[in-house]
């Protein structure tokens, strides 16, 4: 008597519980497929339709996508997993031999299901004669494709954050606007260096996007003070702006921008903005009480009268980045350091003593003459 050949993907023994038997709203969306990463979504959509479905259905309640995510709860930057990632990755090789495919390792290798490999067995049945061959499936990850990023955002309407910047090379205004117009209550978006927008997507997303907070442009060579100041107008929750090396931008737009927004700003970055001087930073300062975060690297205008306005007017701020401004001196500074703000300067050896010896009481000996 032979011995029975185990069960392929396609059947089922009796008894046993599909996947997609099980709730999809209560189960698979927030427990299973909300620690997928993006690059298994692609592959777990083309199983059949039902897993298309399924994953569009996740897809159309995303709150929050993010086109670098490759493991959930990982750190891309150290290439450390959290806690969160291992989970999801132990889960995702339960669901992987469900499917009775292949699921990838943290490192990028393919691990077999239960039913995947040259020596599986399974019994000859109908979809024999539908079987079809289909393409490779486009990669997600730093470079994401066009065609990859439209399928996944097609059918998302409640996207509150939103970064896009692994798309820089080719993000244009066509792809980005009729996604910010199915999004209205968007409320962080992030396209640093996405060179091909012009200031057309960034006016839908002042005008359609009223609940923005969080935006950052950084190295956005086309924004400009027009742009910003339709930005300006339209914000009115604005707290968060990188506007780092946008170069075109010149004293009179974020004279604007404070008088405008400048009563919500906490987080403001001007860093390698060469047209930037004392002017813009003296204007922030009176018009932005609440503003904790401000860096003017590179900022060669900058110099030490701008400082001293920000330390008269700025009680909340908790951090300043002044590194390669020339003309911010460190008395200047040191009012500031007193309040334990935190600057990237160090301060010379005679201000750090005396320092030392206004917050402590007392100063070690050194002989400076030495």
């Amino acid at each position: 008597m032979e011995p029975p050949m185990e069960p392929s993907g396609g059947e089922q023994e009796p008894g046993a519980v599909r996947l997609l038997d099980l709730p999809w709203e209560d189960v698979l969306l927030p427990h299973v497929l909300s620690l997928v990463p993006l690059r298994q979504l692609l592959r777990l959509q083309r199983v059949s339709r039902a897993f298309r479905a399924l994953v569009q259905l996740h897809l159309a309640g995303l709150r929050r996508f993010d086109a670098a995510q490759e493991w959930p709860g990982s750190d891309l930057s150290s290439g450390k997993y959290s806690q969160r990632a291992s989970t999801g990755y132990q889960l995702r090789g339960r669901v992987g031999s469900l499917l009775g495919g292949q699921v990838a390792s943290p490192e990028g290798r393919l691990l077999p299901g239960k039913n995947s490999g040259p020596d599986r067995q399974r019994l000859p049945g109908p979809r024999d004669q539908l079987r079809v061959e289909v393409p490779p499936h486009p990669q997600v990850g730093p470079q994401i494709p066009r065609a990859a990023l439209a399928w996944l955002l097609r059918d998302a309407e409640g996207l509150q954050e939103l970064a896009l910047a692994p798309c820089h090379e080719w993000l244009s205004d066509e792809d980005l606007v009729p996604v910010l117009a199915r999004n209205p209550q968007l409320r962080s978006v992030a396209l640093a260096g996405c060179g091909q927008l012009s200031r057309r997507a960034l006016g839908a997303l002042a005008e359609g996007c009223p609940r923005l907070q969080r935006l950052s442009l950084a190295h956005c060579d086309w924004v400009d003070g027009l742009a910003l100041r339709g930005l300006a107008d339209r914000c009115p929750a604005l707290e968060e702006l990188d506007l780092t090396a946008c170069r075109q931008l010149k004293d009179e737009a974020i004279v604007y921008l404070a008088q405008r927004r400048g009563a919500g700003l906490r987080s403001l970055s001007l860093a390698v903005n060469a047209n930037v001087g004392d002017t813009a930073v003296q204007e922030l300062a009176r018009n932005c009480p609440e503003l904790e975060h401000l860096d003017l690297t590179g900022c060669l205008r900058v110099g030490s009268d701008g400082v001293r306005t920000l330390a008269e007017y700025c009680p909340a701020l908790r951090s300043l980045r002044v590194r390669h401004c020339h003309h911010v001196a460190e008395p200047s500074l040191s009012r500031l350091r007193k309040r334990g703000v935190d600057i990237d300067v160090e301060p010379p050896l005679h201000q750090a003593l005396v320092l030392l010896q206004d917050m402590a009481g007392f100063a070690p000996f050194v002989n400076l003459q030495v």
